[in-house]
């Protein structure tokens, strides 16, 4: 199809598209997709580490470590994002560092600092939730989808 566009421009225009190609920054895909997978499992690691801390030391159990984990991981990147250190992790790792959970707090904390300059409320409080608000609202609703199929297939498929 991107051809078919190419073909209807006029020949000054075919020209500029040429000259574009010829020099466009080719971007290094593979040294990218591991520079993300690494960050992303020293987060995770990380991210375990935090899990076991809480199971060995305040007897939590497996299941309810996740909270506590969650909530450490997303205020140590909220810390560091304020400081500006989680920004240049996030540029080196691009995907690695917004994928996990701490790419939520990063998002979340950036709107923040973003808006302050309108104040407390209409700036920060109103900006953060314009995140955190979409976020919570599909996770409800992925829940609430994955909830109904599993009781179908229990009720009906005898599982």
């Amino acid at each position: 199809m991107a051809n078919k566009k190419r073909k209807n421009l006029t020949p000054t225009k075919q020209e500029y598209y040429q000259f574009e190609k010829e020099r466009e920054t080719k971007r290094p895909v593979f040294a990218n997709c591991i520079k993300a997978f690494i960050i992303g499992g020293i987060i995770c690691s990380i991210g375990q580490a935090i899990q076991l801390f809480y199971i060995y030391n305040f007897n939590f159990t497996q299941q309810t470590a996740g909270n506590p984990t969650v909530a450490t991981i997303i205020f140590i990147t909220m810390l560091l994002t304020g400081f500006g250190v989680y920004d240049r992790i996030a540029q080196f790792a691009g995907a690695g560092s917004a994928v996990p959970v701490s790419g939520f707090g990063n998002a979340v904390i950036s709107a923040c600092i973003e808006h302050r300059t309108e104040g407390f409320v209409l700036g920060v409080g109103g900006n953060m939730f314009k995140l955190a608000g979409s976020v919570v609202l599909f996770g409800t609703f992925s829940a609430f989808v994955v909830a109904l199929i599993k009781t179908i297939l229990v009720q009906w498929g005898g599982i």
